[in-house]
């Protein structure tokens, strides 16, 4: 029998129909419903001309339809290409004509960023969740007369479920191709690695990032019930946690300090919370001892898009004790750290992170050249460098390359020199990420004006707002006459750091 994602719903509606599944603002659906949305959903599409292996990209919020996109398309073995909200045009439109995706669903909220691109995407179909521009069908009434009996199952295992795109280091963004096997292995890994965390959990994170996508097949293969937060809002969430008993919920660092800010926290009730995993970045060792102080136990976790999500995780036990530490592999993965040799290193020695376990990704769609860069000899090479303490212990030391982690978001410095570098004003550039109190980091440009211009930080970033998306754009600016390199070219990004972050 083949694992098919899609079936997770049919079968978790046939053993639970009646269990609550999904709660988004005032409504509430049980699991029989969903699936018969997914089945709808399902069968609009086929009727749209979409089969197996074709792709269909969703812009939006966190909304309910990624329960019927995610499920339905999967039943017809489709694949859901999941964009991030916070791109510009010019980046989104990059997506969809990588993707070359056939549908194209959008939330109300970006219907003038897709009317802006839409003669430029391949998407024959244009579909709004509400409020429909003259140019695009609306969602419902693309369901309404579908039927809810169950499409033939298509597809499965090793087939690609999603194509989840990360910022690339040469500029571009890379689609990381996820299997319904990678999710299984997810699913299963997770689960079992955490124990019985409870039935109740808020998806406050953006669901076109795998921490929170990855979460969504696991609770309804383990007949989970999720709150879902359509964007953060601070005081909601704090209201949600004993409105909806929430036992537990995923975190990047940046959302538990806004928490920690709001007057509200200290009286708030966390009482039915048994778990907090945080990721994306590394977590504050104070923060940590800060919410242990307050009796709420924060779970560091390590993972990736490329491994569909975690890698590895510390147990309840250790959360405190080794604070600073993302724990031990999860079930079924393997974690090693080697130097630049290929050999293993020692306990509290630096090594590149690399990954052997089953919900390692396919490859990067359409890019074989970054495939085999990435999967060699069967492991995922991360680019992150770690150390193992001598319990075996993991600490992520730095990350890949110059990645700049703002506020839970991965940005490359590379995609905003790409950018900087084609203002006319413009000889060099360099960008590095600095510390910022409210984002973790913020971004940095030092610019290299060309000889004779004249050119004020005002005139970089409207250029940038204008190119890239907003939590990419360089908070600050800087001049300078030239930039530290290489013999063979490369900026020393060390030295940047040295120099413009004292």
């Amino acid at each position: 029998m083949s694992i098919n994602i899609g079936a997770f719903l049919y079968k978790r509606a046939l053993l639970s129909p009646d269990q609550e599944a999904l709660v988004c603002d005032e409504k509430r659906w049980n699991y029989a419903e969903l699936n018969r949305r997914a089945n709808q959903l399902a069968h609009a599409m086929k009727r749209l001309g979409v089969g197996r292996g074709d792709r269909v990209a969703m812009l939006a919020l966190n909304e309910p339809e990624y329960y019927d996109l995610l499920f339905g398309l999967g039943k017809i073995g489709a694949i859901l290409v999941p964009v991030n909200y916070r791109l510009a045009a010019p980046e989104v439109q990059y997506i969809l004509a990588d993707s070359a995706a056939k549908v194209f669903v959008f939330g109300k909220e970006y219907a003038q960023l897709v009317d802006a691109i839409r003669s430029d995407v391949p998407a024959k179909t244009l579909v709004a969740l509400s409020d429909p521009a003259p140019w695009a069908r609306l969602y419902e009434e693309l369901l309404k007369p579908e039927p809810t009996t169950e499409p033939e199952i298509q597809g499965g295992d090793h087939d690609t479920l999603s194509i989840l795109y990360t910022s690339g280091t040469t500029g571009r963004p890379k689609g990381a191709m996820l299997t319904h096997n990678n999710y299984f292995n997810t699913s299963v890994s997770l689960y079992t690695s955490l124990g019985d965390t409870g039935n109740s959990f808020l998806v406050p994170l953006p669901l076109f990032h795998i921490g929170a996508l990855a979460g969504i097949p696991m609770f309804v293969h383990f007949g989970k019930r999720v709150v879902l937060l359509r964007s953060f809002d601070a005081k909601k969430f704090l209201q949600l946690i004993p409105q909806e008993k929430i036992n537990g919920f995923g975190s990047v660092p940046q959302l538990l300090m806004f928490l920690k800010l709001l007057p509200e926290f200290k009286d708030s009730d966390w009482s039915t919370v048994k778990v907090i995993l945080v990721y994306a970045a590394p977590v504050p060792v104070n923060l940590i001892k800060e919410y242990d102080a307050a009796g709420i136990e924060v779970r560091q976790l390590y993972g990736l898009t490329e491994c569909t999500g975690p890698a590895s995780v510390i147990d309840s036990k250790h959360a405190i004790l080794k604070a600073g530490s993302c724990g031990q592999p999860i079930f079924h993965t393997e974690i090693k750290l080697v130097d630049d040799s290929g050999k293993e290193v020692g306990p509290e020695e630096l090594g590149e992170v690399l990954i052997r376990a089953d919900n390692v990704m396919k490859g990067y769609w359409n890019k074989p050249e970054e495939t085999a860069r990435t999967l060699r000899n069967g492991w995922l090479y991360t680019g992150d460098l770690a150390k193992k303490d001598k319990d075996g212990f993991i600490y992520i030391l730095d990350r890949k390359k110059d990645m700049i982690i703002s506020g839970g978001e991965n940005i490359y410095p590379a995609e905003i020199e790409d950018v900087i570098i084609g203002h006319p004003k413009v000889a060099d550039v360099g960008v590095i990420g600095c510390p910022d109190p409210k984002w973790g980091e913020a971004v940095k440009a030092i610019v290299v004006p060309k000889k004779g211009e004249q050119i004020t930080p005002e005139e970089i970033i409207e250029w940038c707002k204008a190119r890239i998306g907003k939590f990419k754009v360089p908070k600050y600016v800087v001049f300078a006459e030239s930039l530290p390199r290489t013999p063979t070219g490369k900026i020393l990004k060390k030295d940047l750091r040295q120099k413009y972050n004292q």
